[in-house]
């Protein structure tokens, strides 16, 4: 795709930055349009996936038929089915009429399915016969409907991961996932995207309000691009209204322009010290062990990791003297490469309050991780100091046991 071509396409859609990533996104949504071809579109919440979806269709050669957005997160399981495929009068309690669905109203054109993730098992189903044969039935009917719609899916979470915990049928994430579009994360792309999107949020909110525009020192466009950005743009774009409300003026014939530095934009980033932790939410039933216990032992073991890593090395080399370990510390004990996985034992003086053993901890902590990262086993394997086999197996060892 030409640059020039590409420019047009951004500047058509709004699209802010020249990363690689996101560059490659845009093109290889321009290339299938003309297909039919099913696309799945992943990425983090608040990426601006849902303009991936528009681009396509504008493409395809169904650019003049209905275009329909649809968040599967948002409707409800027990009225989804009649939502997407329709329902009969008095197919169900409300049902006061014959509704058409989405799939019927998208007919000749394109259906955006967002957070697809989401879906029922049961209405996994019903998508799969649709997207292999253009068939469905309304809710109350028994009469096979047919529709030619182009899907288009999106999803913030780890398919692969939803399919191996039992989430998600694995039958429809094959067929999903034919055609991939990644949408980089904000802190992957280049970091001057992060600094003009921040003066294109700041430069339409200030003229909406007749605000003087803000701008950063060098100092402060540093902190800006260094920034985690856990939210992405919708994250920045919230951060840039907020300072240029809070901190810019009105216009005045002398004045157009607020500079800002580091100390002032700090106040509007959220600190990412505690999030380091998985966070503990809901009360603790009884018998079980407090939340401050389990957030303990989870700071225990990775304030260990360090130590642990060095205690390895000296393990395997055949060096580690009588007083290696530090007693009364739980540690990691290496068991062999065919065992299920690396043994976490307790030394003396080491046991877990209310009978939680270090397993148990570790199983937790997994979890959370997992859930942090949105299902996504390479960094929370990463941000635990254990191999992505371990995360894996012990996904298996849960499906296995239906959990």
């Amino acid at each position: 795709m030409e640059i020039q071509e590409l420019q047009r396409l951004k500047n058509k859609y709004d699209i802010i930055g020249n990363d690689a990533g996101l560059n490659r996104a845009l093109e290889t949504a321009v290339a299938v349009a003309p297909t039919d071809l099913t696309v799945l579109i992943t990425g983090e919440s608040g990426v601006g996936k849902e303009t991936i979806p528009q681009i396509i269709h504008q493409y395809s050669r169904r650019k003049t038929g209905k275009y329909l957005a649809v968040n599967c997160g948002a409707i409800p399981e027990g009225t989804i089915n009649a939502e997407l495929f329709g329902h009969e009068k008095g197919a169900f309690t409300g049902a006061i009429g014959e509704r058409k669905g989405y799939f019927e109203e998208a007919d000749g054109g394109t259906l955006f399915l967002d957070e697809i993730g989401e879906l029922p098992r049961e209405t996994q189903a019903l998508l799969l016969r649709v997207l292999q044969n253009g068939e469905f039935m309304k809710v109350g009917s028994s009469k096979v409907e047919k529709t030619d719609v182009r899907v288009i899916a999106a999803t913030n979470v780890n398919l692969a991961y939803a399919v191996a915990t039992g989430r998600f049928r694995e039958d429809l994430y094959y067929r999903l996932t034919g055609i991939q579009i990644q949408m980089p994360a904000l802190r992957e792309r280049n970091r001057d995207d992060i600094y003009l999107l921040f003066r294109k949020f700041t430069s339409d909110f200030s003229e909406r309000y007749n605000l003087c525009k803000v701008s950063l020192n060098h100092d402060a466009i540093t902190l800006l691009t260094g920034y985690r950005w856990p939210g992405n743009i919708r994250q920045l774009k919230n951060v840039a209204e907020t300072v240029t409300a809070l901190e810019s003026r009105p216009v005045t014939p002398t004045s157009e322009r607020v500079e800002i530095g580091p100390a002032t934009l700090m106040r509007y980033l959220p600190d990412e010290k505690d999030s380091m932790l998985p966070a503990t939410t809901g009360p603790s039933s009884g018998g079980a062990m407090p939340d401050s216990d389990k957030q303990m032992i989870i700071k225990a073991i990775l304030d260990l990791k360090q130590e642990v890593d060095r205690l390895k090395a000296i393990v395997e080399s055949g060096d580690a003297p009588a007083a290696a370990v530090p007693v009364g510390l739980p540690h990691y004990v290496p068991v062999g490469e065919d065992e299920p996985e690396e043994q976490l034992i307790e030394s003396e003086g080491g046991a877990i309050p209310d009978g939680t053993t270090i397993r148990k901890a570790g199983d937790e902590l997994i979890e959370r991780s997992l859930a942090k990262h949105g299902g996504k086993v390479k960094p929370a394997a990463a941000e635990l100091g254990i191999s992505e086999r371990t995360i894996y197996r012990k996904l298996a060892e849960w499906k296995k046991a239906g959990k």
